[in-house]
C-alpha cells in the first residue's frame, strides 16, 4: 500500500508549481499592461486595483517569495533558465555586458534579446520601431531621432533582414555580432596601433 504521507506531499508540490506559474503569468500580464503607460498612469491603475481587491495598507511580501521579481514596470527580471543562465537576463544588463557602439549594433543587440533571452510572453522573432523605442529607453541607450531608420540602417549595416512590412528579425551577421563580437575590446576588434618606422636619412655622397 502507498504511504499517505508520500501522495499528500506529492499532491502539495503540484499545488505550489501551479501556483508558481499562474503567478507567473500575472505578473507578465500586468507588466504588459504597464509597461506602454507613464509613471502617473501606472501609479493610478495600480491604486485602484489595489482599492478594488481590498489590498490597500496590507505589506507586501518578501521578494524571496515571489517567483518573479520586478525593479520596475520598464525593467522586469527573469530568474535564470537553463537557456540564460550564464548570461544578462534583462535587456539593461545584456547592454552593460556588450556595450554596443552606435544605434545599428544596439538594434541588434534588442532583436537578440527578444529572440534568445526574454520571457517566454516576451519572446518574438521580429521586431519594430515601437521595440527600438522601448528597450532602448529600458537599455539607457540613447534614442535614435527615428527609430525606423535605426532599423533600415541596421539592416543595410548587415545585422538585420526584412520579415514584412516595419518588422526586421535577426540575421546570421547580427548573431555573431551579439555573441562573439560584442563588446569590441574582448573580441580583438581593436587593433593594437603601429609605430611608423623612421626613414633613415640617405647620405648623398659628395
Amino acid at each position: 500500500m502507498s504511504d499517505p504521507s508520500s501522495s499528500e506531499k506529492s499532491g502539495e508540490l503540484v499545488s505550489a508549481a501551479i501556483d508558481s506559474d499562474t503567478e507567473l503569468q500575472a505578473i507578465r500580464a500586468v507588466l504588459g499592461a504597464l509597461v506602454p503607460l507613464k509613471r502617473e498612469g501606472r501609479t493610478r491603475v495600480l491604486d485602484y486595483v489595489l482599492k478594488r481587491l481590498g489590498m490597500t495598507g496590507e505589506p507586501l511580501p518578501p521578494a524571496s517569495a515571489s517567483p518573479s521579481r520586478t525593479e520596475s514596470a520598464d525593467s522586469f527580471v527573469v530568474p535564470p533558465t537553463s537557456e540564460s543562465r550564464g548570461q544578462a537576463s534583462d535587456i539593461r544588463s545584456l547592454t552593460k555586458e556588450k556595450a554596443p557602439r552606435s544605434a545599428n549594433e544596439m538594434a541588434a543587440l534588442v532583436a537578440y534579446y527578444l529572440t534568445e533571452l526574454a520571457p517566454g510572453s516576451y519572446r518574438k522573432q521580429s521586431i519594430s520601431a515601437d521595440d527600438i523605442k522601448t528597450f532602448f529607453k529600458q537599455a539607457q541607450f540613447r534614442l535614435p531621432s527615428s527609430a525606423k531608420m535605426t532599423l533600415v540602417n541596421a539592416k543595410n549595416a548587415g545585422y538585420l533582414e526584412s520579415a514584412g512590412t516595419g518588422q526586421y528579425r535577426l540575421n546570421p551577421v547580427g548573431y555573431n555580432l551579439v555573441v562573439h563580437g560584442l563588446p569590441a575590446e574582448a573580441s580583438g576588434k581593436q587593433g593594437v596601433s603601429k609605430k611608423p618606422r623612421k626613414k633613415k636619412a640617405s647620405r648623398k655622397s659628395k
